[in-house]
């Protein structure tokens, strides 16, 4: 069994804040709920979109087609929306991670940018699936959060090294691990049963190229999730001198780097009315 399937079915849980669980659950609750506040704060955790994607997904419910947006996962579970959130409990969701290596609000925010950010550059490039393409961005780092469940130490390892080498965390992750995170993020949304699209951008984020018939979304997951780590992540003096985007995804969305200090900052002012909607503590990590 290759290293990524061996991990994805040994993972217990992926985590979420349960500022937002308990936020989501007291809208559904609610007498006058309605399914568009409800999607709005579900499409913000990747854990919580996950759950409901593939509850929606189930044969059971006769889907003619592969559901893939949040809004149309509502509408076909209707109050089995409910049961969905309240069987993501907190208990089972952070079961197994040490809080010492993974900082949950900080991996939060940054899929929540990440999703802020794939839906901006969509709009900017013409192309309308903004909504699919929020939820490719919102899922981009999960094989991340499977990897601190399972392997942790060798991850951190590879974090590690990484930064010491000045080296691609994917590739020093093949090296220690047999796997990087966009492998295990892929083979996590296709073991949970979730559109292929979506697997296939997870996948193959790293080389657009080879996604087939997806390579438009898997390039914006590329290009989304490359801005967002080159300011996130990577801190001067250590940051390279010039942000690497992949030109195969810059060919396939036609995109135009010079857009990305203005698509960035409107991604980062909506990311900071959101946590403040949501949790101060998100807010700050």
């Amino acid at each position: 069994m290759p290293p990524a399937e061996e991990l994805v079915q040994s993972c217990p849980s992926i985590p979420t804040l349960p500022e937002l669980y308990t936020h989501v659950q007291i809208m559904v609750e609610a007498p006058d709920s309605t399914s568009e506040p409800i999607a709005a704060c579900i499409k913000q955790d990747p854990a919580l979109s996950a759950a409901l994607l593939r509850a929606a997904n189930n044969p059971l419910y006769g889907c003619p087609s592969q559901v893939e947006t949040i809004s149309d996962a509502i509408r076909l579970l209707g109050p089995q929306t409910a049961t969905v959130v309240a069987t993501a409990t907190v208990g089972r969701t952070f079961s197994g991670i040490p809080v010492s290596l993974m900082d949950v609000a900080k991996f939060w925010r940054k899929s929540l940018l990440c999703a802020l950010l794939a839906g901006k550059i969509a709009a900017a490039s013409g192309i309308d699936q903004s909504e699919r393409l929020y939820v490719a961005g919102l899922f981009r780092d999960i094989g991340h959060a499977v990897l601190y469940q399972t392997v942790p130490q060798r991850v951190h390892s590879a974090l590690i090294e990484a930064s010491y080498l000045e080296a691609s965390l994917a590739d020093v992750e093949q090296s220690n691990i047999g796997c990087d995170f966009a492998e295990v993020g892929g083979e996590w949304l296709r073991w949970w049963g979730l559109p292929l699209a979506l697997e296939q951008a997870i996948r193959w984020q790293l080389d657009p190229d080879k996604a087939g018939a997806f390579v438009l979304q898997a390039s914006i997951v590329h290009l989304a999730g490359a801005i967002v780590d080159y300011h996130e992540e990577m801190k001067p003096p250590r940051r390279p001198p010039a942000l690497f985007l992949h030109p195969g995804a810059v060919a396939a969305v036609r995109f135009v780097p010079s857009a990305i200090p203005t698509l960035l900052a409107e991604a980062q002012a909506e990311l900071q009315q959101t946590l403040h909607s949501i949790s101060p503590l998100a807010q700050a990590a």
